[in-house]
């Protein structure tokens, strides 16, 4: 999708944003599905319904085609993100998961929120232009 010749971005999952936010959404299902039974319908559904949100958002943004637009999408996924951050906190606090666990999961997320503040930077600089 990428094409090396002329640097262009053909998809958004060419963005580094969103690769990296994939990457967040595969450990959050993964830790996810490792959680009680109980929480099946609370905590699980949330980190879900919050992980998808974070790419889901990304994708709908770059298919809009106006800065503007793109940039409240790529808003919205980063304060997903966010509460998937906070829900991890909960699973660290209530030991349903290891701070070796919490730890990359963090690590994950602060890459994630790092590529995509400079994405969100890259597209208001770009409406300027």
């Amino acid at each position: 999708m990428y094409d090396s010749q002329t640097k262009k971005v053909k998809s958004f999952e060419d963005l580094t944003a969103w690769k990296a936010a994939r990457e967040v959404r595969k450990y959050a299902y993964l830790i996810a599905n490792k959680l009680p039974v109980s929480e099946k319908t609370n905590l699980v559904s949330q980190i879900k319904r919050a992980a998808v949100s974070i790419t889901a958002n990304i994708a709908e943004g770059y298919g809009r085609y106006h800065y503007q637009e793109n940039i409240q999408y790529c808003r919205q996924s980063r304060g997903s993100l966010y509460e998937v951050k906070d829900h991890f906190i909960t699973c660290l606090d209530e030991n349903y998961i290891t701070s070796e666990e919490y730890a990359k999961g963090e690590a994950l997320m602060d890459t994630a929120a790092r590529l995509l503040n400079g994405y969100i930077s890259y597209l208001n600089r770009s409406k300027l232009t």
